[in-house]
């Protein structure tokens, strides 16, 4: 049995917004699996505890280069915020996405070996990128990136330096660059309902389901009437199409005029979204949780003994 720790409370806390109590009895019951004690809060609480896991915790940027036609975004982590303020950071950063909008890489190590020269570095950028390390004291590594070249045209918009988004587009630009500040604020997983992955909709209909078995038990507890199995389906149904409603680009109801979806609008300027990509600094990232204090006292007992 996992130990449940008070970081560990906290951290499914901050992502689901439950009680205290609520988020140690679902990590309880998942055995400590994080994943798993959301998904149990999200069947229990409903959609309080659905709150996206977007506080990500692993720090970085991302950033863009766009030529034209062809353009890139990439994603470069390190360890602590205050690096992704420091210069020499942020021109490693830049000039990768430049490198691979030109250079065509086909993985993060090819992209390394590309020339490039910075702050007495090189002849590589990972060259650049170890000396940077030794000279900042931080590490620091090129996580993802995606390359754009297929003859659409591109639009950027990057929300500070933590959210990244590039639209393949045609049509006018503008109401493009709107759609990648759409995307950036509302996060869909997809153009349309049709393209949501297999497994995410999977997910949602088994969240759905549990959630409608809990209401059946709590009814049953109160001596109150079960809702039929065909009412049952029709409401677990009914609650994946709206998720496949929220998560879908065409479907959600535009940021700048909610009185229509991102879809009307496009039609209204006479563009078409061929694709988007969007890239949020350390999303999937477990990022360590030091003890402090714990970690003071170990390096006391550590000195104490050497003495």
């Amino acid at each position: 049995m996992a130990a449940i720790t008070a970081s560990m409370v906290a951290e499914l806390r901050g992502k689901t917004d439950a009680p205290m109590m609520e988020c140690k009895k679902a990590l309880t019951e998942a055995e400590g699996d994080m994943a798993k004690a959301e998904e149990l809060l999200r069947v229990k609480l409903g959609t309080k505890a659905g709150k996206a896991a977007s506080r990500v915790t692993a720090e970085g940027v991302v950033t863009s280069s766009i030529s034209g036609s062809t353009g890139a975004l990439i994603e470069v982590n390190c360890e602590t915020d205050f690096v992704t303020k420091n210069d020499s950071f942020l021109a490693l950063a830049k000039a990768a996405a430049e490198l691979i909008a030109k250079h065509n890489p086909a993985d993060v190590a090819a992209l390394g070996a590309l020339p490039y020269s910075q702050d007495g570095f090189g002849p590589t950028l990972e060259d650049v990128r170890k000396g940077l390390i030794g000279k900042i004291g931080e590490n620091m590594s090129f996580r993802r990136f995606k390359r754009f070249a297929s003859g659409a045209k591109l639009a950027a918009y990057l929300h500070g330096t933590r959210i990244g988004v590039v639209v393949e587009f045609d049509g006018d630009e503008t109401a493009a660059k709107d759609v990648a500040m759409h995307v950036a604020a509302m996060k869909p997983v997809a153009l349309t309902s049709a393209d949501v992955p297999a497994e995410l909709i999977e997910k949602e209909r088994a969240v759905a389901a549990g959630k409608a078995e809990e209401d059946r038990k709590t009814a049953e507890a109160a001596g109150k009437p079960v809702q039929p199995a065909d009412i049952v389906a029709k409401r677990i149904e009914g609650g994946v199409q709206k998720f496949l409603k929220e998560v879908s680009l065409f479907n959600q109801p535009f940021v700048k005029n909610d009185k229509q979806t991102v879809e009307q609008m496009l039609k209204a300027a006479g563009t078409t979204i061929k694709g988007f990509t969007l890239y949020v600094v350390g999303e999937g990232i477990e990022k360590k949780v030091d003890d402090f204090a714990a970690e003071v006292a170990a390096q006391v007992a550590a000195a104490k003994q050497a003495g």
